[in-house]
């Protein structure tokens, strides 16, 4: 028997009663992937509030690379809730707060010394690197990539690139941000093919001084070393490389956004990694806390420390049971060798979606980096029309089957792959199954509706 388990339809009567009570209560801008209301959650299997167990292969958007209710990070925070639950870092500090700074500038890459700040989410922490750069390098403009997404504060919002949910209806947003085309090769702006393109994305940056705004008033370019939500799209390995190359040139800081490709999930403790690069800030968040709000900016100390006291800071930052939870995740994850086992699983994710994509013809593109997959759905794959609807079907079919999914990129079109690390071979191969079957039952379905 496996680790699914439904007892009644999904979603069951109490999830639905509770989605009444929801509708009711909470804003509707608020969106849920599933009806599911979860009662507690291990590893990587959830139980809802009808008993039913299902697995998770979304991770609370990327937050639970260690798992649900890590026992280390479980006891952790019951230490600290005996003595304190906060304090602010900004009245009376407090030991884990430097102790996590300490690891995170030891383990985040760059060989050159480094201070942290903790903050509260990843657009805190992004927002934040923003106001370090410009105070640092005296410039004003930011460049950022399109179908990137950096949070939904207003400056952030600024930064990412989707319209549709996120930005409609929210501008004006700020001015001085400039947008240019990331490293989407199966979409590309450009209409050329990798490698014979010389990844002309990454140097189309150098044009963008000449057009669009000038190199000397660049304050930072905001990267991600993967598109998170805008579809887990994976750049040329050299991609990363020639940005920070361009960004050295004309004086302009790199700040790479890490929280959803940070923590093991890319088969390294950050993809940064996988092209050597060393931003000049990296941003954490997400599974930084095991499920505990937390993010960090964590860069050279020359350009952390230009801001002043006060300058920065947060009631909430760098709360000490989100610390200690931290503490907690980067010690398993070093133990028990996470990243490598992200690399394992995204391996046989692959090998699974690779078959999949010679089977089903909904399936245009296959992609990823260690557990970080994945499979983009088109009605044509000459035309490459992305499949929205077909893609809602896939999500909707899974977890009515047991299987939590989540999708992701600008058209809507990409289911994502956000399982915890910790998820076991047998837990892993059952989800995989669930999702193929929901591919092919969509498939099939999207075919007889094409011949009616």
């Amino acid at each position: 028997m496996g680790v699914i388990q439904l007892r009644t339809a999904i979603p069951g009567p109490k999830s639905q009663a509770l989605m009444a009570r929801r509708e009711a209560a909470v804003v509707r801008g608020w969106f849920h992937a599933t009806p599911v209301f979860i009662a507690r959650g291990r590893g990587a299997v959830v139980e809802d509030v009808d008993g039913n167990h299902l697995l998770d292969f979304a991770g609370g958007i990327g937050t639970l690379n260690a798992g649900h209710a890590a026992p280390n990070v479980q006891a952790a925070v019951k230490r600290q809730v005996e003595n304190f639950t906060h304090a602010c870092m900004a009245v009376t500090p407090y030991e884990s707060y430097v102790r996590l700074a300490e690891k995170l500038n030891a383990i985040t890459p760059g060989k050159f010394a480094k201070k942290t700040l903790l903050v509260n989410s990843g657009a805190e922490g992004i927002e934040n690197a923003v106001k370090i750069a410009r105070y640092a390098t005296k410039r004003s403009s930011v460049i950022c990539f399109e179908d990137a997404f950096h949070g939904r504060t207003l400056a952030t919002l600024s930064l990412t690139s989707k319209i549709q949910p996120y930005k409609e209806g929210f501008g004006p947003f700020l001015s001085e941000v400039h947008r240019i085309p990331y490293a989407y090769c199966y979409r590309c702006s450009y209409q050329l093919e990798y490698p014979g393109c010389g990844v002309h994305c990454a140097h189309h940056l150098e044009d963008t001084f000449k057009r669009v705004v000038a190199a000397e008033t660049a304050a930072a370019v905001v990267m991600e070393p993967v598109l998170g939500e805008g579809g887990f799209v994976t750049p040329p390995r050299e991609f990363a490389g020639i940005v920070q190359e361009i960004c050295r040139k004309h004086g302009i800081l790199l700040i790479a956004d890490e929280v959803q490709t940070g923590f093991g999930r890319t088969g390294k403790m950050f993809a940064c990694e996988w092209s050597g690069i060393e931003p000049d800030m990296v941003v954490t968040a997400k599974s930084l806390g095991g499920g505990l709000p937390l993010a960090a900016v964590t860069g050279r100390a020359e350009v952390m420390d230009q801001a002043g006291p006060g300058g920065l800071g947060s009631t909430y930052g760098g709360n000490p049971l989100a610390c200690e939870a931290a503490l907690a995740v980067i010690e398993q994850m070093e133990r028990e060798e996470l990243p490598a086992r992200a690399l394992r699983i995204g391996e046989r994710v692959q090998a699974r979606a690779e078959k999949w994509a010679k089977e089903i013809p909904l399936v245009g593109d296959v992609r990823g980096l260690g557990a970080m997959r994945a499979v983009e759905l088109v009605r044509d794959r000459a035309t490459r029309e992305p499949a929205k609807e077909e893609t809602n079907g896939v999500a909707k079919h899974c977890y009515e089957h047991g299987l939590i999914t989540i999708t992701a990129g600008t058209y809507g079109n990409v289911i994502r792959t956000l399982m915890p690390l910790v998820i076991s071979d047998a837990e892993l191969e059952e989800g995989l199954g669930v999702l193929e079957n929901a591919l092919h039952a969509v498939a099939a379905g999207a075919a007889q509706t094409a011949r009616a």
